[in-house]
């Protein structure tokens, strides 16, 4: 074929790419609805020039066109590594975790009821064997949301929600493609009917290989990044390598599924990657995914399109039914996911709520795209699927995605409409109303000076003015007539705009360079969650949130077991090094909030407003001050090294500033400001290295700042070190219960907690210990001990704590005071020991 040809056809495509977006806004519908409309066309033209007898001219075209070298496997090894690949880059994973149940539910729960219900009905309707009735259930069960997340978008809907679809998304292609070749397997193998059993035991290869062979080419692909950090070219094309190599690999070699490698890789890297790589260089690496992960998907819809006419060239009557089998099956099974299974979750308190209007929006939103067709491709293309079987995929798959595309695509937005999703809500309608009211007055005031300035003719002035004035009055007398907002509601919207003004701060000092690519995912994840929280919640849900920033997770309790129990400490240590970042990086972010709400909020929901936000940022302040406290008493030395880490950062930040003012003003050529660049980057990849964290090293210099443990020499001090084990206890968390035994004593290393007994309280802050009154009067505990803060305890067994007494001045003097607060005689508790 002639390759000139090839070649002006491929850029024709991407020429068709171009206009396709624009003209999919004009109209109004989904983007790959507009590509696969547009490739059918294309492909339907081909066709009819080369049979029309009207002209020859345009034959060697359509013979390019239709010649296309399009196979399933450049859709399954070229195409889909990329999105999937770009798709985990571009997740919010810590965000997904909130909601990794429906995301589950959907993405894999969904698809084997969608395989098994489209496989047992068309087993039902038709004579092809179960197996194949199964292959065509896997195929036809792999969804295509973009279509609805755009449109999801368009209308401000809860990022929430698009979360959800996107994560669906993901792991919907990988369960689906798992079960495909799963069931290929058996079509080509001849089982006509196979077993549950036979299906379940493919699966640990299958998806145990994949996450491995993933797991472990991100992380040497991590690796090697980190030791060519000055070449940002060759990382980036380090990471173009993984996604095809893993894929390849994990499908030829180990037998693996290599799309959930292809998964596994993509998370891993999203995982590591910020925080190895430099942020500019992992700026340019996600662009540049983006870009590529664009131009793939479009291709992959274009490309499939152009195949469905030859994959209806031999459609029957009967095969039409078979197409209203699988169209009917396929919705009644995400119908029961989506109304039955998820609403029973909700209710069991098993996953977070889905609206009732939202659901019905994704079930009708559930589009079939070119992976559908690019699967069905492949079984037409196998020359061990027996021939009918080949040429009812073929049909079913393409009928069944042209009926999501045609029917449900395009009558999408006016399905949200009807569900009334496109509408802002009464307290939203009100809100922005006011919104425009204040930024008018401001707009007014910013024309005058404006027109002062530039000493416009007086009549321009006047009758522009006029003009505004009255478009102005009207809006004011529209905000003062709409209904009343009230106050609980000013509370939330306020709290929902100072936590996206948050989240754009963050992305502000991330370009600056201030905090660090990865600690800046973490800070908008939790600025994503306060939004939720503030929407769902309102001031609960806020504080809610705000809590969970600052508390000890599950990861922190693993990494104490961890080290505790085998020894490991890696994992803790990088884990109280990322709290540490996190804490500065939350510090940074909170002090820009109180202009905010002073210049913004309080002049569109007044000072009442205003003030009870200062208050909420005020404890949110007081709360981050206080674990960041604690941590620099727990590692005082760590802390005084990230500090200054974080000092020469934003000193080089201020260099770089004014390199770039000297070179704008023409003082410096660009031979020297190259030279300089060089310079500072060299001493910037110096200062992005965060400096290692020794638990064992920080815990003695802990032991040895302790105020109870001043009086014991040297030697035992070190081994006092190696004797207690560090605790990490959540706000609110119960540390001992009430007829608890009498095991443990707790020294406070940072936080504080409260204790209860007979109706009455004492609390306890850093610095001081519980727990030794039970031990030293050998009673059952009648104390219920409960933290009230983050805090980080240092746990000492009985039999080493009666040692410590013994030779501890200051322990015993503690103990005398505290036995005397709570009516105990002291000198008879230290006599008894």
């Amino acid at each position: 074929m002639n390759i000139v040809l090839i070649t002006a056809v491929i850029a024709s495509l991407f020429l068709v790419i171009g206009a396709a977006e624009p003209l999919a806004a004009r109209l109004r519908l989904p983007y790959s609805v507009i590509l696969a409309l547009v490739g059918i066309l294309i492909s339907a033209g081909a066709i009819f020039f080369l049979r029309t007898e009207l002209t020859d001219a345009l034959n060697p075209v359509a013979e390019a066109i239709l010649g296309l070298p399009i196979r399933s496997n450049v859709f399954l090894y070229v195409f889909l590594p990329t999105l999937l690949f770009q798709a985990t880059l571009e997740m919010n994973l810590l965000r997904m975790l909130d909601d990794w149940v429906p995301i589950i539910v959907l993405a894999v729960v969904a698809v084997v009821v969608a395989t098994l219900g489209v496989g047992y009905s068309l087993a039902w309707a038709s004579t092809l064997p179960l197996a194949a009735c199964f292959l065509i259930g896997a195929i036809v069960s792999t969804t295509d949301p973009s279509a609805v997340v755009s449109i999801f978008r368009s209308i401000s809907a809860p990022r929430r929600l698009a979360r959800i679809i996107e994560g669906e998304s993901l792991l919907n292609d990988a369960a689906a493609i798992a079960l495909f070749g799963l069931f290929m397997g058996f079509v080509m193998l001849g089982m006509p009917d196979p077993t549950l059993t036979d299906a379940l035991g493919q699966f640990p290869l299958l998806i145990g290989g994949g996450v491995i062979a993933g797991w472990v080419a991100a992380r040497l692909s991590v690796w090697l990044m980190s030791i060519i950090a000055n070449y940002e070219r060759a990382q980036i094309s380090l990471s173009v390598a993984l996604p095809y190599l893993v894929y390849i690999g994990a499908e030829q070699i180990i037998g693996a599924s290599g799309v959930i490698s292809v998964v596994t890789a993509g998370i891993t890297m999203n995982l590591s990657g910020p925080r190895r790589l430099s942020p500019e260089t992992w700026k340019n690496l996600t662009e540049v995914w983006d870009l590529l992960a664009h131009w793939a998907g479009a291709l992959i819809f274009i490309l499939a399109a152009l195949l469905i006419p030859k994959l209806l060239g031999e459609v029957r009557a009967e095969d039409l039914v078979l197409v209203g089998v699988v169209i009917c099956a396929a919705v009644i099974a995400r119908a029961v996911i989506l109304f039955g299974l998820l609403p029973l979750l909700t209710l069991l308190r098993l996953s977070p709520v889905v609206e009732r209007p939202y659901r019905a929006a994704i079930l009708w939103g559930g589009l079939r795209g070119a992976v559908t067709l690019a699967l069905a491709l492949a079984v037409t293309e196998s020359t061990s699927v027996p021939i009918e079987i080949k040429r009812v995929v073929g049909i079913l798959a393409t009928g069944f995605t042209l009926f999501t595309l045609i029917v449900q695509g395009t009558t999408l937005r006016s399905v949200i409409r009807w569900l009334g999703l496109d509408r802002l809500s009464p307290i939203d309608e009100a809100l922005s109303r006011q919104v425009v009211a204040v930024a008018l007055q401001t707009v007014r005031e910013d024309v005058e000076r404006t027109t002062e300035n530039y000493e416009l003719t007086r009549e321009i002035v006047r009758s522009e003015a006029k003009s505004f004035g009255e478009r102005l009055d009207e809006t004011v007398q529209a905000a003062d007539n709409g209904a009343a907002i009230l106050d609980r509601d000013r509370i939330t919207l306020g709290l929902i705009a100072l936590a996206g003004h948050e989240r754009d701060t963050v992305l502000i000092r991330m370009r600056e360079n201030t905090i660090s690519q990865r600690m800046a995912e973490q800070v908008l994840s939790d600025a994503d969650r306060l939004i939720e929280g503030a929407r769902s919640g309102g001031r609960n849900g806020y504080q809610r949130a705000a809590r969970m920033s600052v508390s000890y997770g599950r990861g922190f309790k693993i990494g104490v077991a961890l080290q505790r129990r085998l020894n490991l400490s890696a994992p803790l240590a990088r884990m109280t090094a990322d709290r540490f970042e996190l804490l500065l990086s939350q510090r940074l972010i909170l002090k820009d909030l109180d202009t905010f709400i002073d210049s913004r909020i309080r002049r569109i929901h007044g000072r009442r407003v205003a003030d009870l936000l200062h208050e909420l940022l005020a404890r949110r302040v007081e709360t981050m001050e206080t674990a960041l406290e604690g941590l620099r008493l727990q590692y005082p030395g760590y802390a005084e090294k990230l500090e200054r880490r974080f000092i020469r950062r934003t000193a080089l930040r201020l260099e770089e500033r004014e390199y770039n003012n000297m070179r704008e003003d023409g003082l410096i050529s660009e031979e020297v400001y190259t030279t300089l660049m060089q310079s500072l980057n060299e001493q910037r990849s110096v200062a992005e290295k965060r400096p290692s964290l020794d638990i064992a090293i920080q815990r003695l210099e802990l032991v040895q700042q302790f105020p109870l443990f001043a009086g014991i020499d040297d030697a035992a001090r070190k081994k006092l070190g190696r004797a207690l084990k560090t605790v990490y206890v959540n706000s609110g968390e119960l540390i001992i219960g009430k007829d608890d035994s009498a095991q443990s004593v707790y020294f406070i290393a940072s936080g504080a907690v409260e204790l209860e007994s007979a109706g009455q309280t004492w609390r306890r802050g850093g610095g001081e210990m519980f727990g030794q009154i039970a031990i030293l009067t050998k009673k059952a505990v009648r104390t219920q001990v409960r933290s009230i803060a983050p805090s980080t305890l240092l746990v000492l067994d009985a039999e080493r704590f009666h040692r410590l007494l013994a030779r501890s001045p200051e322990i015993q003097q503690a103990i005398r005071a505290s036995a005397k607060e709570r009516g105990i005689d002291p000198e008879a508790l230290i006599a008894s020991d």
